[in-house]
Order: C-alpha cells, then structure tokens, then sequence
C-alpha cells in the first residue's frame, strides 16, 4: 500500500501511469483540473496530495483511489463504472443503503 503521505512515492506511481498513457504531466494535469505545478510538487517539495487532488487525478486516470494506493495492478474503471461512481456520490446515505439492499435482492 502506498503511503499516502509520501508525495514522492505518489508522485512515482502518478507519473508512471500517466507515461502508460503516453500524456505529458500537463495533460494530466489538465485532464484532473489542477495544476501541473501541484503535481510537481510532490516529487520537488515532497508535499502530500490532499484526498481531492488525489482523487482528481486518479479519475482522470481511470482509476480509483483505492486501486492507485494499493500494491496490486490497477485496473481501470469501464465508462459503465465511472458512471455508477459519479451517481452513487451525487446520492444520499439513505439512497445509498436503497441501492444496496435493490442490488441484494437481484
């Protein structure tokens, strides 16, 4: 598991999975909102990303923050998923717990 305080380390897996994709790390940047200087620094400052950051750029990854952290290979959430993720946020606990007892059932 990545430790998520270690912005170089997090700095390494980001920038290693941007390369897969053949993007610079402005267009990663771009492409999670931010600023290509908050990316780099956690490698040059060693500063921590916040969950958000984190969260935006493994999203522009097409990853989950979950996959990224951990040790394992990360596996890339279909359009289908990321869907799925962006309503499930947008709903309440008690919606949630709706959609969780309908999927039980099935």
């Amino acid at each position: 598991m990545l430790n998520l305080l270690d912005g170089k380390e997090i700095f390494e897996k980001a920038d290693a999975l941007r390369k897969e994709k053949g993007w610079t790390i402005y267009e990663l940047a771009k492409k999670a909102g931010i600023s290509p200087t908050t990316i780099y620094n956690w490698r040059e400052r060693m500063s921590s990303p916040s969950l958000a950051l984190l969260d935006a750029v493994c999203s522009a990854l097409g990853i989950s923050v979950i996959n990224f952290l951990s040790d394992s290979e990360a596996v890339p959430l279909t359009d289908e998923e990321k869907t799925v993720v962006r309503l499930w946020d947008g709903l309440s606990k008690e919606q949630q717990q709706a959609v969780l007892n309908l999927l039980k059932t099935m």
